[in-house]
C-alpha cells in the first residue's frame, strides 16, 4: 500500500524557562543554546547513514529547556520589565490600546499550546468562543500545561494589574486562543496550516507563530498555501525565526521564511543579536528576546528566553497599528515597523533584519503611507581637493609685490651707501683735525 509523504513538524522556537531573577539569564540563555545543540548531535547519531534523506514524520517538538519555569507563580513580578522600560508608554498609548476607532478591539491569534484564561491579566483578553483545540478535540484552545503559549499571549495582550509592571504592548486587544501543538510534540505542519486557516475564520487580523521548522518547504506546501490565504485575507503575520544560531550558520525555518511573513530575530538590551538567534536573509525585523517577563497558567509571572517571546513583542505592535489604520494593508504594516526600526547598520542585514523594532517610533511617525524601507544615505562624500590654478603670468598683486620688494632692496642698498660715506667724511675730518 502506498504511504502518503510525512509532514514536517515545525519546532518550537522557546523553550520553559526558570521564574528566576534578571541575573541569571545570562546561564539561561547559555543552557537554551546547549540543549539545542545537544539535540541536533543526538538526532544526528540516531539518523541512518545509508539511504537518501527522509522528511521526519510527526517529529516530536522540542518545548523543554533548562529553565525551571513552574506555574501558578505564588508571588508575581513586581518590577517593570527591561523591555518595557525602554519605552515611553504614554506615548505608545497615546491613540489606542488596541481598539480601533469604532471600539472593536483587534483580534490577535495566537497559535500555540494553548492559552490560560485563568491568569487574571488574560481572564478577559481572551475570546474563548473563538478557540480551537487540535490536540484535544473537546477543548477549546485555554489549555495550556506547557505555559509557552501563555506567556506569548501575556506579550501582547496582558492587561494591567496591581503588584506587577508586567503588561501587554496592545492591553485592549484580543487574543484568539489556538491550540495547535504540546510538549509531546505533536502539531506539525499540517496542523499549522489547519490552525492559520481557523484563525482567518474567527476574524483575526494579526496572528503570531512561534513555531519553525527548518525542513525545507516550497510555494506549493500545504502550510505556504495557508499562509498565503491569511496574506491575501489582509492579515499580518508575524512568526519567530528560531533559537538555532549559536553556530551563527544562516538557513531559512518556517513558516518565517514564507512571502509575506514578518520574520523576526530576537535581540539583547545592546539591540545586538541574541546567540541563539537564528540568522538568514528572510529576517525582517529583531525584537528583544533575552529575560522576557510574561504570564504563565494559574497565576503570575515568569522570565523565559526565545525568539518566541520575540515575535509577540512585534505582534503587540502590529495590533496597534492594525487598530489606528484600518485600511492599511499588511505588506505596509510590516514596513512601518520595518522602517521604524533602530537600525545598527545603513541598511538591512541578516542578523536583526531592518534593525531592533521601536515601538513608539512605529506608532507615532505614521502621518504618511509606509513604503518599502530603503537603506540609509549615510553621510554626504567628502568634496574632491581642488587643484592650485597654473598661470604663465604674474597677477597685478604679484607685480605689486614684486616692484614693492625690488622697492625694499633699493632703499636699503641707498641707506647703507649713506651711512657709508657718513662715515668716511667723519673719520675724514677727525684725521685732519689731529694733523693741524
Amino acid at each position: 500500500m502506498p504511504q502518503s509523504m510525512p509532514q514536517p513538524v515545525p519546532r518550537s522556537t522557546p523553550r520553559p524557562r526558570a521564574a528566576s531573577p534578571y541575573a541569571r539569564g545570562a546561564l539561561v540563555t547559555a543552557a537554551l543554546a546547549v540543549a539545542a545543540l545537544s539535540g541536533t548531535a543526538a538526532a544526528a547519531a540516531a539518523a541512518p547513514h545509508p539511504g537518501p534523506p527522509r522528511v521526519p514524520a510527526a517529529a516530536p517538538l522540542h518545548l523543554a529547556g533548562a529553565g525551571e519555569c513552574t506555574f501558578p507563580m505564588k508571588k508575581q513580578i513586581a518590577d517593570r520589565p527591561w523591555a518595557l522600560q525602554r519605552l515611553l508608554l504614554d506615548a505608545l498609548w497615546a491613540r489606542t490600546k488596541g481598539k480601533d476607532k469604532s471600539g472593536k478591539p483587534v483580534r490577535v491569534a495566537v497559535i500555540d499550546t494553548g492559552v490560560d484564561r485563568a491568569n487574571p491579566q488574560l481572564s478577559g483578553a481572551i475570546d474563548v468562543g473563538a478557540g480551537k483545540d487540535f490536540i484535544d478535540p473537546k477543548g477549546d484552545g485555554t489549555t495550556d500545561t506547557v505555559g509557552h503559549g501563555t506567556k506569548v499571549a501575556g506579550l501582547i495582550a496582558a492587561r494591567p494589574q496591581q503588584g506587577t509592571g508586567f503588561v501587554g504592548l496592545a492591553p485592549e486587544s484580543v487574543i484568539i486562543p489556538i491550540r495547535q501543538n504540546d510538549g509531546q510534540g505533536k502539531g506539525n505542519a499540517l496542523s499549522l496550516g489547519q490552525a492559520i486557516d481557523h484563525a482567518v475564520s474567527k476574524g483575526a487580523q494579526v496572528i503570531n507563530i512561534s513555531q519553525d521548522t527548518d525542513v525545507p518547504l516550497t510555494a506549493d506546501s500545504d502550510l505556504a498555501k495557508a499562509v498565503q490565504r491569511a496574506v491575501d485575507a489582509k492579515v499580518v503575520v508575524v512568526a519567530s525565526a528560531g533559537n538555532d544560531g549559536m553556530t551563527g550558520e544562516k538557513r531559512k525555518t518556517y513558516p518565517a521564511a514564507f512571502p509575506g511573513v514578518l520574520a523576526v530575530a530576537s535581540s539583547d538590551r545592546n539591540n545586538e543579536r541574541a546567540a541563539f538567534s537564528q540568522p538568514g536573509d528572510f529576517i525582517g525585523v529583531a525584537a528583544p528576546g533575552v529575560d522576557m517577563v510574561s504570564t504563565v497558567p494559574g497565576f503570575g509571572q515568569c522570565i523565559d528566553n526565545g525568539t518566541s517571546f520575540s515575535a509577540p513583542y512585534v505582534a503587540g505592535v502590529a495590533a496597534l497599528l492594525r487598530a489606528e489604520h484600518e485600511d492599511w494593508t499588511p505588506q505596509q504594516i510590516v514596513w512601518q515597523i520595518q522602517g521604524t526600526a533602530e537600525r545598527s547598520v545603513n541598511g538591512r542585514d541578516d542578523y536583526v533584519g531592518w534593525g531592533v523594532v521601536d515601538p513608539v517610533r512605529a506608532v507615532s511617525q505614521d502621518h504618511e503611507v509606509p513604503t518599502a524601507p530603503v537603506p540609509d544615505p549615510g553621510p554626504p562624500p567628502a568634496a574632491a581637493p581642488e587643484a592650485a590654478a597654473l598661470r604663465s603670468t604674474e597677477t597685478a598683486q604679484e607685480r605689486q609685490e614684486r616692484f614693492g620688494t625690488y622697492a625694499l632692496g633699493i632703499a636699503g642698498v641707498l641707506i647703507a651707501v649713506i651711512a657709508g660715506t657718513a662715515t668716511v667724511v667723519r673719520d675724514a675730518r677727525k684725521r685732519r683735525g689731529r694733523l693741524q
